[in-house]
């Protein structure tokens, strides 16, 4: 095949908070590169993943739900995340979920930038006893917001991603590969490290206290396929503290082993995994604390 008839570029995954955009991501990609859980908020940078075809390749960029309540540091930096993950980009994937698009979407949809396609995926379709249900939602949104192409999906269970793969690679322009046939996204280990224990916090701790963690990697060894890892969870207040350690240090050991398996999997070795818990006070609505822990729009 020529150069000239392979397509590439950037595609942008946005949404509210929780409509499953992490989740669409590593379905696409076939690799799990971006946490999930059933809490909304997990992801909070961009995360890049790779998809390359014989007649194209799509690097997407997931996002962080868009955020219409919140006012911490942290929030508007992950605002500032989704807003700048628009800027260059050929297409938008612009995430709903199938028949529950409120205020906080139409929110979303206004900061789309014009010009730039948007193909709308209407996301858990198989939660939708009706079917019948759908079109009209999908008439809907025709009338009001102008996008490209409307793909009813499901995430989870991998339904209707090849017809979502072929409308945006329709969009894409004509280009050659931006990465090798073979890398599938651009974060580090170090990164990813981090984000596994995150994502044990989301998925192990209380429905609030997640929202006030951080993972620090203070230390990250590669010999071969042996990784020696060191992370520090940042929590806000010392009570807080107790409750990720959790009594006799149980909570945290099953934090520690739940993303060491993570990283073992992702990694393809073995995985030394120490874990410790610091009180580090206002963490997300200080800039510099953002800063150092990689937090960058």
């Amino acid at each position: 095949m020529s150069s000239a008839a392979h397509r590439a570029g950037h595609v942008a995954i946005v949404g509210r908070p929780n409509v499953g955009k992490s989740t669409l991501l590593n379905s696409l990609v076939g690799q799990k590169i971006s946490i999930t859980s059933r809490k909304p908020q997990t992801t909070r940078q961009r995360v890049t993943g790779i998809l390359t075809r014989d007649d194209a390749q799509l690097v997407f960029i997931d996002t962080p739900g868009f955020q219409t309540r919140h006012t911490s540091a942290l929030n508007r930096l992950m605002n500032r995340c989704v807003t700048s993950g628009l800027r260059g980009v050929d297409v938008i994937i612009w995430v709903v979920e199938a028949l529950k698009f409120d205020a906080r979407d139409a929110a979303l949809g206004r900061l789309l930038p014009a010009g730039t396609p948007v193909v709308l995926v209407a996301n858990k379709v198989d939660r939708v006893r009706d079917k019948g249900r759908l079109l009209p939602f999908i008439k809907d949104f025709t009338e009001r917001f102008d996008c490209a192409a409307i793909v009813p999906v499901s995430a989870q269970k991998q339904e209707n991603l090849g017809r979502l793969i072929d409308a945006v690679v329709e969009l894409l322009p004509e280009a050659p590969r931006i990465f090798e046939a073979d890398e599938i996204t651009t974060s580090s280990e170090r990164f990813f490290a981090a984000e596994l224990v995150r994502e044990q916090l989301f998925r192990l701790l209380g429905e609030e206290l997640p929202y006030s963690t951080a993972v620090e990697i203070e230390r990250f060894e590669a010999d071969g396929r042996l990784r020696r890892i060191h992370a520090a969870v940042l929590v806000d207040r010392e009570s807080q503290k107790a409750i990720v350690i959790g009594r006799k240090g149980e909570k945290l050991k099953v934090i520690g082993t739940a993303a060491r398996k993570q990283m073992e999997e992702m990694f393809g070795g073995k995985v030394f995994l120490e874990i410790w818990v610091k009180v580090k006070s206002g963490w997300a609505d200080s800039d510099a604390a953002l800063k150092h822990l990689g937090y960058d729009a």
